[in-house]
């Protein structure tokens, strides 16, 4: 029997990102990738690889959730990056439409092409219409401290408060990534389940950003929830995958390597 696992994130030009990450890591993990587009990110090599922002037409996003959620039976969605209120009023109407039982948000809160008062409207917005909504959320270093009204997150004990604080404004499960920003050698992600907090380490590779981590630990959860896998070992599972796709990073012209999820099953 075929699992559907859907995303509704922006597509980055270079596949180290956002919809394509999405997309490769449902199919590494056994599930039938679908997906929605809500923005074409394009870095600029002319200008320091900056981003270009293109967003999608909100009504051609509502078109693409409608067509897929009735073609098939989808229960398990990742939001990715949305970056514009008028896109993230459209999703969360689009979300309304039906019974989700499980919604992955990895919340994306600043996109380096958008303007710093436009960025916060997108914050703000995400916060109150998105993140209620959502059963899992997964946000990084930077976006734990902001959602959780933290300056910094030096300890083990720090990224479990920040997950309760997280969990608080609506995700049953919270799982904060501790990520290279993180102190320490190791990278530590730690996950709020209602009740509990439970760490997942491992050595740190490098001392660089890896793009497309984030995405692939977030697919990687919505994969594995698609299949029924408990959230314990779905965070586990996905960390598994992050840690060898690191290891396996792909190189290029940019001044940043990315995650290769095919280094999973490999």
């Amino acid at each position: 029997m075929v699992t559907f696992a859907y995303t509704i994130a922006g597509s980055e030009a270079t596949g180290g990102a956002g919809f394509q990450v999405d997309l490769k890591t449902f199919h590494e993990l056994g599930t039938y990738g679908m997906g929605a587009l809500t923005c074409i990110v394009s870095f600029d090599p002319k200008n320091n690889w900056a981003h270009r922002f293109v967003p999608v037409d909100p009504q051609v996003i509502r078109d693409q959730i409608e067509a897929a959620t009735k073609a098939q039976d989808l229960d398990t969605v990742k939001i990715g990056m949305l970056g514009h209120p008028e896109t993230i009023k459209a999703v969360a109407e689009s979300l309304r439409q039906q019974e989700w039982r499980n919604i992955v948000l990895d919340p994306v809160l600043i996109c380096k092409g958008q303007e710093p008062g436009h960025a916060l409207d997108t914050d703000n917005a995400l916060r109150e219409l998105i993140l209620p909504l959502a059963t899992v959320a997964t946000p990084n270093y930077f976006e734990a401290c902001t959602l959780a009204g933290m300056d910094s997150l030096n300890t083990v004990e720090d990224l479990e408060e920040a997950a309760r604080r997280i969990s608080a404004l609506g995700p049953r499960y919270v799982v904060v990534k501790g990520g290279i920003d993180f102190p320490g050698d190791d990278a530590v992600d730690v996950l709020w389940d209602g009740e509990q907090a439970t760490a997942y380490r491992t050595p740190k590779i490098g001392n660089e950003r890896v793009s497309g981590a984030g995405c692939t630990l977030a697919a990687a959860i919505t994969a594995e929830l698609a299949k029924g896998t408990d959230i314990h070992d779905a965070v586990r599972i996905a960390k598994e995958m992050v840690t060898k796709g690191i290891d396996a990073r792909v190189s290029a012209h940019t001044p940043f390597d990315t995650v290769w999820q095919g280094a999973y099953s490999a």
